[in-house]
């Protein structure tokens, strides 16, 4: 089993900055894949960045440029710091991990994410 706990969030003015972070915890081997996903009001949740163990990370197209996404493995954490943020990028994210957890398998898991309102 791996818990997930987000922090920051909540309201950030049009043109400020967001910063997020997520921390894993549990037994298992590896956390493998850890980021993050936006689902915006009444549409499906999406992927927004991601990084892997070996150092790669993956962003949306619509994430390049003002969001970065950056990982601490020893302490199993992962940030995102978004800039210049717009109305649009208002919504709840969600923490993402995928895990290879001590039964040798690989799960995904999800934090219970953390709203963000961003107002003009």
């Amino acid at each position: 089993q791996v818990q997930l706990v987000e922090s920051g969030g909540g309201l950030v003015q049009a043109g400020g900055t967001l910063r997020l972070s997520c921390k894993a915890s549990g037994k298992f081997f590896t956390i493998n894949r850890l980021g993050w996903y936006r689902q915006a009001p009444g549409t499906q949740r999406e992927m927004l960045a991601l990084t892997f163990r070996d150092g790669k990370v993956e962003y949306a197209d619509g994430a390049v440029g003002r969001f970065t996404i950056s990982r601490d493995n020893a302490a199993n954490t992962v940030y995102l710091e978004g800039t210049d943020m717009k109305p649009e990028d208002t919504g709840v994210y969600y923490c993402n991990t995928r895990a290879y957890e001590l039964d040798f398998n690989y799960r995904d898991y999800w934090g219970q994410g953390t709203p963000v309102t961003v107002s003009s």
